[in-house]
């Protein structure tokens, strides 16, 4: 398993952070959000599931992601690798999110941190992916956009979730958080709220 680091190396804190459907752990939008968290005092892992690592070797051009089962074995393993859930807190973009997000209690991780998490598909609104959500017992931050078309906050007011989860709402953000609007930085208050909920220091 390859890791990218950033931040201090024995930092009190380290956040275990994968990668979207999409995009590999090296990806623009997941370098910047993992130096930021780094800048103030985060240890940041990231990490790539099987799939996308076959494309970076390329033996693996497009397709799905990994099946289910093995995108949570590969969380389990990389948690044990950096000392077992007691020692992290684990989340991601999206997918990635959302793996951690079903592996968090049984690995009894400190938090989880869920960047833009996929609630349901784009355009599919009654495919909703929360019923793990609603008996998490984690300490939970979900970083949404309110615009996201995988959960707007209109949908999501309808749902029911774990009082141990945060949702925190990013104005006009889309799935990445990048508002259309100039001069708001959503992944700058994202990033914040992040290394708030890490640290307990808001």
């Amino acid at each position: 398993m390859n890791y990218l680091n950033d931040g201090p190396a024995k930092s009190k804190h380290t956040f275990l952070f994968a990668h979207g459907a999409g995009g590999p752990m090296d990806h623009a939008w997941m370098t910047q959000v993992a130096r930021a968290m780094g800048e103030r005092g985060v240890r940041v892992v990231r990490f790539e599931f099987p799939y996308m690592a076959a494309r970076r070797e390329g033996t693996k051009r497009g397709g799905a992601p990994d099946r289910q089962p093995v995108l949570l074995d590969t969380w389990r393993s990389v948690i044990e690798d950096h000392g077992g859930g007691s020692k992290v807190f684990i989340g991601g973009k999206s997918m990635g999110g959302r793996m951690a997000s079903m592996v968090a209690d049984d690995a009894e991780v400190r938090g989880l941190i869920c960047f833009g998490y996929p609630f349901h598909p784009p355009g599919k609104p009654e495919q909703v992916r929360t019923a793990h959500l609603e008996k998490l017992g984690t300490p939970a931050l979900i970083l949404q956009g309110t615009r996201d078309p995988f959960g707007t906050q209109d949908d999501v007011s309808t749902y029911v979730l774990s009082k141990a989860i945060r949702v925190e709402w990013l104005p006009d953000g889309d799935h990445s958080l990048k508002s259309r609007q100039k001069g708001v930085d959503n992944l700058g208050k994202a990033v914040d709220l992040a290394v708030g909920f890490i640290t307990g220091k808001p």
